[in-house]
């Protein structure tokens, strides 16, 4: 079961936060940014690519300025998506809770924070860093794909973390076959992404030369 969906309280707006490598953003991303936009009434979706990401060995991921820069490419078309530096402009890893707090204190009156992040990792919640202060200061979407299990779902967050039973929402998006590691191996094959990324993006990560074999 899920919360009643917050409205826009005292004039907050309500917006959504979406982070990840986006190396490179896809079209997945976007679908399912649009998306949680319309069904949660979101004034706007805010894109953080990671800079020092504290889970993964930030030596195998192409340099923020090109993650940025493709992430912006990809939005520009829509007005109610931006992309942050937040992320980036840290010089040290950054934590979902930090930058969760970065746009609570940083719009005035104080938004309704959505956290839009996949159903699995929701699931490993109680294992984040200040995952009780981050419960307090956002709602979060649990994105899903047509088949997921959503008994699993439940089960697995009321053993682990019963309280945010009431702090999540679900959100089933179609099923897409991409993936940012699918986009980087197809490149370094020398096989086409078009479609599976915007045009421009595509024509970036072609004239940078991204992710292909190093000779």
């Amino acid at each position: 079961m899920v919360s009643h969906l917050p409205g826009h309280r005292n004039g907050s707006p309500n917006i959504g936060l979406m982070g990840g490598t986006f190396d490179p953003i896809h079209v997945g991303h976007l679908v399912t940014a649009e998306e949680a936009r319309q069904q949660f009434d979101l004034n706007s979706v805010i894109f953080v690519p990671a800079g020092i990401p504290p889970h993964k060995d930030h030596e195998t991921i192409s340099h923020p300025e090109h993650r940025y820069l493709m992430t912006t490419l990809a939005v520009m078309s829509n007005p109610a998506f931006i992309v942050s530096r937040f992320e980036i402009d840290q010089h040290e890893p950054t934590y979902t809770i930090d930058t969760v707090r970065h746009f609570a204190k940083d719009q005035s009156p104080e938004p309704n924070i959505f956290f839009i992040t996949g159903a699995d990792a929701i699931l490993e919640i109680f294992t984040w860093k200040d995952y009780e202060e981050l419960l307090r200061l956002s709602t979060f979407i649990a994105v899903t794909r047509p088949g997921y299990s959503l008994d699993h779902f439940h089960e697995t967050l009321e053993r682990n973390c019963p309280q945010m039973k009431q702090k999540v929402h679900l959100l089933e998006i179609p099923a897409l076959a991409v993936s940012s590691t699918h986009i980087r191996d197809r490149v370094a094959l020398g096989k086409t992404i078009k479609y599976l990324t915007p045009e421009p993006v595509e024509q970036y990560i072609k004239k940078m030369e991204l992710y292909r074999i190093q000779n």
